[in-house]
């Protein structure tokens, strides 16, 4: 009961958040130079006054900034998110289309970090100054200091262009109609590049978060204790550290939501995922105000979930949180 009340009050508290980064990013919109009606007569090319002034009129740009804003959040209020400029449909059902390959992606990533993360941190802890501990570390330092695009690009020349053992992009072959079990499988022969570029980079954090813990338990009183007792070093490590040292992995997972949802702007460009990232550069380009909101609406409820659930994790974790909530 007192995890679900700290739940409770840390759900509540965000809600003032991703109001504040809604009203922060449409008046940062503002700024910007040019509208969605003067990216469309570029596209089409020029046109008429009039047809400029009725554009406006129909996306509600012909009104003051506050007002803007008041309409878009009593929008929001009844859950309608406006209209996509860019493909003439409401920016919910766009958001929709391009949601799976995104949570797809993250997931997989963050998957794929955590674990090896952990993995090779233990290892690293547990062969401090040895070869292990420094080969580690040098794979951490060089995955952390590389630039994803690279990592992207050098992926799709060596697995995709010279070996030919995976699609260089894509979310799935579209030559090909293919339901159940063989589009799963080809969803993830698709997704292992882009999986590995956006994944390195947080596996190197991780690894070091996990080896700096793991030596700060291993030095403490109660490890102390149990190893004077005589007990096995492997359930040492896995009964009584690893729970402790993953509280700060734990903790930057939260962290990190919000950096990777970022991340996958680049991963997305660079391997052609139909995602929220190319899906947000798009609506950039395009000056689709409506679809950039609804983009950044939902990332950042995608981060307060993923907070919610690092927070209930963390609790179970150590229950000094939900004493002290």
């Amino acid at each position: 009961m007192r995890i679900l009340k700290l739940a409770g009050r840390r759900l509540a508290a965000s809600i003032p958040t991703l109001i504040l980064i809604l009203v922060g990013i449409f008046l940062l919109l503002q700024f910007a130079p040019g509208d969605t009606v003067d990216a469309m007569m570029a596209q089409m090319g020029g046109g008429d006054a009039a047809t400029a002034q009725e554009l406006r009129r129909f996306y509600g740009l012909d009104l003051s900034i506050p007002l803007q804003l008041g309409h878009y959040l009593w929008r929001l209020v009844r859950l309608d998110l406006g209209f996509s400029s860019i493909y003439g449909k409401p920016v919910a059902e766009v958001i929709l289309e391009r949601l799976p390959p995104t949570i797809l992606l993250m997931t997989a990533s963050l998957s794929f970090a955590f674990f090896f993360g952990l993995v090779f941190g233990v290892i690293a802890a547990r062969g401090v100054n040895k070869w292990p501990d420094t080969m580690i570390s040098i794979a951490g330092l060089i995955f952390y200091a590389t630039p994803s695009f690279w990592f992207g690009l050098m992926a799709i020349v060596v697995f995709s262009i010279y070996l030919q053992w995976l699609p260089a992009g894509g979310f799935e072959d579209i030559g090909a109609v293919q339901t159940g079990l063989w589009r799963t499988l080809d969803i993830a022969r698709h997704l292992v590049l882009p999986t590995l570029t956006l994944g390195l980079i947080f596996l190197a954090i991780y690894l070091r978060i996990m080896r700096a813990s793991m030596l700060e338990v291993l030095n403490l009183d109660y490890v102390r204790t149990a190893r004077a007792k005589g007990l096995d070093e492997t359930r040492i490590v896995t009964r009584h550290v690893l729970r402790n040292a993953l509280l700060p992995m734990v903790t930057l997972i939260g962290l990190q939501a919000g950096t990777m949802l970022g991340g996958s702007v680049v991963v997305e460009s660079v391997f052609s995922l139909p995602g929220l990232g190319r899906l947000a550069y798009e609506s950039v380009v395009q000056r689709d105000l409506n679809t950039l909101l609804g983009i950044v609406f939902v990332s950042a409820l995608l981060v307060i979930i993923v907070n919610f659930v690092v927070d209930l994790i963390y609790a179970r974790l150590d229950p000094r949180i939900a004493a002290e909530g």
